[in-house]
């Protein structure tokens, strides 16, 4: 077994977590992570508190749960505190396990609100904002950041202060800066900083994607590991690597498998959804990922590219796949 994991009043068997992804992390992706890998819990994708009170039917995709997926951890994107203490309600009630605030994403569009990384240097407003949330939910509160990395923005010292004094359950550290593309290496020492400083567990985030970065992560003393854009098209890695940390031979679905996931993946996006077009829009992003082993993968994208009806990519599916 992977390590015992305790947030808040929340106790997991495993210390890996799926972690959000935008326009991808929704229930029929989550369900296939617990279904082939049974995770500590999964993360939706980032929801704006404005969508979750004022745009109730827009937030069906973002706050829809299976009831065969494992737990799920609720990630808001906000900076009015009010309207995070509301949407914190709302989604205690929806049956989140445990919410999550976004202090880190980079997108200019998230930055130009006054959220996500634009956060990190208002350390003030984040403790707000964290205390808004407890005093909002029974449930374990987190938030998510990046770290200063090389930068001028040195924010790590107040930011680790903000969450200390706020009360804050977990934290969850992408290893690098807002400003730095996936090129740049995880910064495991900034990370390993808030695990020396905080007394709180810490969950490390960046270029964990096999058993030896995995391993890597946990050198830092980070009390788990947070797995983002790996398990996209391979919803076992997180159960590969738990068999792999103990030692155990893990022997990967075949190409025949991966047809049916995919497949089922975007059948359930196209329920979910209420339409085989945004499905369809779906499976041509996710498409390279699934056919990562497949020898004719760009001839095989291209196909699924084309295609205009569940039925058609389904063929091609168990054409290319299988």
């Amino acid at each position: 077994m992977t390590k015992l994991l305790t947030l808040g009043m929340l106790s997991f068997t495993n210390n890996l977590i799926q972690g959000p992804l935008a326009g991808i992390s929704t229930a029929p992706f989550r369900k296939l992570i617990w279904q082939y890998s049974q995770p500590a819990f999964s993360c939706t994708e980032m929801i704006s508190c404005k969508t979750i009170l004022h745009q109730p039917r827009s937030s069906e995709r973002f706050i829809k749960i299976d009831p065969l997926e494992g737990p799920v951890c609720f990630q808001l994107s906000g900076s009015n505190i009010l309207e995070l203490a509301e949407a914190t309600k709302r989604i205690t009630d929806y049956g989140a396990h445990l919410i999550d605030l976004n202090c880190g994403c980079p997108v200019n569009k998230i930055r130009s609100r006054g959220a996500g990384s634009s956060l990190l240097m208002k350390p003030t407003l984040i403790y707000e904002l964290i205390r808004a949330m407890k005093q909002n939910t029974h449930l374990p509160v987190s938030i998510k950041i990046r770290v200063d990395g090389e930068s001028a923005d040195r924010y790590n010292e107040d930011i680790a202060k903000a969450v200390s004094d706020a009360g804050t359950d977990f934290i969850t550290i992408h290893g690098r800066h807002w400003t730095e593309q996936y090129e740049t290496s995880c910064r495991y020492d900034q990370i390993q900083y808030f695990v020396d400083t905080l007394k709180i567990p810490v969950i490390g985030n960046g270029d964990v994607a096999c058993l030896n970065s995995f391993k890597k992560m946990l050198a830092t003393g980070c009390s788990g590991a947070m797995i983002g854009r790996a398990s996209v098209g391979q919803p076992w890695l997180i159960g590969q690597l738990k068999a792999e940390y103990q030692g155990k031979i893990f022997i990967p679905p075949s190409i025949e498998e991966i047809c049916t996931i995919f497949i089922e993946h975007i059948h359930e996006l196209s329920l979910l959804l209420k339409s085989e077009k945004f499905a369809l829009l779906h499976a041509r992003k996710l498409a390279k990922y699934y056919a990562r082993s497949l020898p004719s993968r760009t001839e095989f994208c291209e196909q699924i590219n084309r295609c205009e009806d569940l039925k058609t990519f389904q063929h091609l599916c168990s054409q290319a796949l299988c």
